[in-house]
């Protein structure tokens, strides 16, 4: 918030000293506008970081995104989307029914670390379970998908 003080606070009267000047004797040049909606400072603080925490989360999926736009190894998406179709019906949360199999190309635990996942690969993004489906199908061929592939 900008300050003015008055010019006249400045003036030496009849050629006497200059008046000391105070933060009292400041006004504000113009109300910040969070000052005026009738917000308070916690409320405006909470907001602004609300949209920081927005534009980070929207930064980091864009960033996500683009690492996994192209697909490693010359594999194209039809035949992905395929074999996605096959294994899950094109879901990227799928489970099997026991468990051991998960994600739109129901990658084992195992083999999704394997090709640089972690975590759970039914709770990972779509592109990135492209990304690592065409990274093993770039090392094995068909082989990991034996009904699928």
């Amino acid at each position: 918030m900008a300050l003015a003080v008055p010019a006249v606070a400045f003036a030496a009267p009849d050629g006497q000293a200059p008046t000391r000047i105070g933060l009292a004797d400041a006004v504000p040049a113009e109300a910040p506008a969070w000052m005026k909606s009738g917000h308070s400072l916690r409320t405006e603080m909470r907001q602004a970081a609300r949209r920081i925490r927005a534009a980070r989360r929207a930064r980091i999926e864009r960033e996500r995104e683009e690492a996994f736009a192209s697909l490693p190894g010359g594999v194209s998406q039809s035949t992905l989307d395929a074999i996605a179709s096959c294994e899950s019906g094109g879901n990227p949360t799928a489970v099997s029914s026991d468990g051991s199999y998960r994600g739109k190309y129901q990658f084992s635990f195992e083999t999704w670390a394997s090709v640089g996942g972690s975590g759970d690969p039914a709770a990972a993004p779509e592109e990135e379970q492209d990304y690592r489906a065409a990274l093993l199908y770039a090392q094995s061929g068909s082989s990991p998908w034996p009904i699928c592939g």
